[in-house]
């Protein structure tokens, strides 16, 4: 039965990648399975049967999640855009009581809070650029392979670090329509190069993210903590008096009952 839950999370963690705005990273704190996948990775070789289960499982609710949803989404922010952000800031807000009771458990320090600063300030300002890299898209010379490649690695430190959404990092890219629709028609041509990069960028950052958190539990979880808080800001919608207030707020009051309840019984 475990596997079909940690399956379901991979779901989750996938349906929040697609969101811009919206964290992979932050999802995978708030479900209680981010430790055990960043260690599952990063020390994948040491004990290779045991950490392919966990990645295997997760890795399948993904895949599973990106066809079956990457179509509902992508009408769904069309349509809905301010009740999908609401629903998403509470999603967020729901694992916040969790994500900060485990940071100050590890360990106890007014001096942590200003890593949880840094964090804030850090999701900030790598939410609030503006520019759009040019990058092409089109052929398959080696230009244009490297370009994809080096994408993938930079979705990828955004897809493990929390609050930081990748979806939204494709955007600044310019590459996040022209990604759905890889998906939905299964452009190999794209899809290879930027899944190359994604897996190496992956392997790069859970090993050093690995480490921080064993070597500074505390001020890690306090930088995330500030990442996660910061992402909210993010995502708010700039146009809420043009949609029903009441039926923002009942979005955002579902999101934050759904995970306050499951982060509650995780832990």
């Amino acid at each position: 039965m475990k596997w079909f839950v940690n399956f379901l999370k991979g779901i989750a963690i996938s349906v929040a990648t697609m969101v811009p705005g919206v964290s992979g990273g932050t999802m995978a704190i708030i479900l209680n399975v981010y430790d055990d996948l960043i260690h599952a990775v990063g020390s994948f070789f040491e004990d290779w049967r045991k950490h392919s289960k966990l990645i295997f499982e997760l890795a399948l609710g993904g895949v599973s999640g990106v066809l079956i949803f990457s179509r509902i989404i992508d009408k769904a922010l069309d349509k809905f855009p301010t009740l999908m952000a609401f629903f998403f800031i509470g999603v967020i807000l729901g694992g916040i009581p969790t994500l900060y009771r485990k940071a100050v458990s590890i360990e106890r320090s007014n001096f942590n809070y200003i890593f949880l600063i840094v964090g804030f300030v850090l999701a900030l300002f790598l939410s609030g650029s503006n520019e759009v890299a040019s990058i092409a898209i089109e052929g398959t010379g080696i230009f244009n392979i490297g370009l994809l490649v080096l994408a993938g690695i930079i979705i990828a430190v955004a897809l493990i670090l929390p609050g930081i959404s990748g979806s939204f990092i494709l955007l600044i890219l310019g590459l996040y329509d022209v990604t759905l629709n890889a998906i939905n028609t299964f452009n190999i041509k794209f899809l290879i190069p930027v899944g190359i990069g994604v897996l190496i960028g992956v392997i790069l950052t859970t090993k050093i993210i690995e480490k921080l958190i064993k070597k500074y539990p505390g001020k890690t979880y306090m930088i995330i903590l500030g990442f996660v808080v910061g992402s909210i800001i993010a995502i708010y919608p700039s146009e809420v008096a043009n949609t029903n207030i009441i039926y923002s707020i009942l979005a955002l009051i579902i999101g934050f009952t759904i995970i306050y309840l499951i982060s509650k019984k995780e832990n």
